[in-house]
């Protein structure tokens, strides 16, 4: 059976991990994000150790971002103007190509996750869905009649504006780009800048959650009217807070008010804003499925 790697690479850890079409993994280690020359060195090193246990038939990454998605450019597989220290301008899937001799599916980490979803889990049978990640950042994907969302660039959904309420709350934002965007308002820095304190030491009955709730289903609603998508996943480690989703399916119903007149939206709205199947695995399995695209020519 084919074997291939995945790297989901995100701005605070790196996963690698080796997997078969099956979506099975085989090997699996994860190591802080550091410095791009030491990130990458380490991540090269542990395909070349398990290409010499089995031969491996090519490689996905699935990075933050922002990144360079354009086979025609110059600068394609950099990460290009991320916040992230030392990361920006960084060539990423050439670099990770030299290195083990294989070749490279790239593309942003959260369109990996969507495509593990598609592949192995909450997404299977769709062809237009979106996938968010709510974490250290926020990010969204998705596929579009099965194909990953790209662009001019790729889709940088956690930076859309959504309304804030400066009276009750006075928070400007943790984005260093934009302040209060989606991204500044919701993600983990976020809530320990606004409340003192990191969301996983927060209760349940905390107010910050019913923040959380209302300024995520607001980004929903937009999201759903422009794109209309067949499912929106909530992916990261925000969104392990599971007590979360009751609240913004509510209030997603609420602000469309029954202008969209879809069962999944009144009848079933529980299977329409869900966790992403593949938990904590969703990106790195995706990574593999780019992988094997490589491999296929399919990329």
């Amino acid at each position: 059976m084919q074997r291939y790697g995945g790297i989901e690479a995100g701005g605070t850890k790196f996963v690698c991990a080796v997997g078969n079409p099956a979506g099975e993994l085989t090997a699996r280690v994860e190591f802080a994000t550091t410095s791009p020359e030491e990130t990458l060195e380490r991540a090269a090193a542990f395909f070349r150790e398990e290409g010499t246990r089995h031969s491996l038939d090519a490689i996905g990454i699935g990075s933050f971002g922002p990144v360079d998605l354009n086979p025609r450019s110059p600068t394609y597989g950099y990460i290009t103007s991320t916040p992230k220290p030392g990361w920006a301008n960084t060539e990423f899937a050439g670099a990770i190509e030299r290195a083990t001799g294989l070749k490279v599916g790239f593309d942003t980490d959260v369109n990996a996750a969507a495509l593990g979803e598609a592949r192995w889990g909450a997404a299977r049978g769709l062809d237009t869905f979106l996938y968010f990640t709510v974490g250290t950042g926020f990010g969204g994907g998705g596929m579009a009649h099965g194909r990953l969302l790209h662009g001019l660039i790729h889709p940088e959904m956690g930076h859309i504006r959504v309304p804030r309420d400066a009276a009750r709350d006075p928070y400007a934002g943790a984005c260093p780009f934009h302040g209060d965007c989606l991204e500044g308002l919701v993600c983990g820095p976020a809530i320990e800048g606004r409340w003192g304190g990191r969301g996983e030491t927060l209760p349940d009955d905390h107010p910050a959650w019913d923040l959380e709730a209302r300024y995520l289903a607001l980004a929903m609603v937009n999201f759903i009217c422009t794109l209309s998508p067949q499912r929106l996943i909530l992916g990261g480690g925000v969104m392990r807070r599971g007590h979360l989703f009751p609240p913004i399916r509510r209030q997603v119903c609420a602000l469309l008010n029954g202008y969209i007149r879809a069962p999944e939206l009144i009848e079933c709205i529980e299977e329409y804003i869900v966790p992403p199947a593949l938990g904590d695995d969703a990106g790195v399995l995706g990574a593999i499925a780019l992988g094997e695209r490589a491999a296929r020519g399919t990329a």
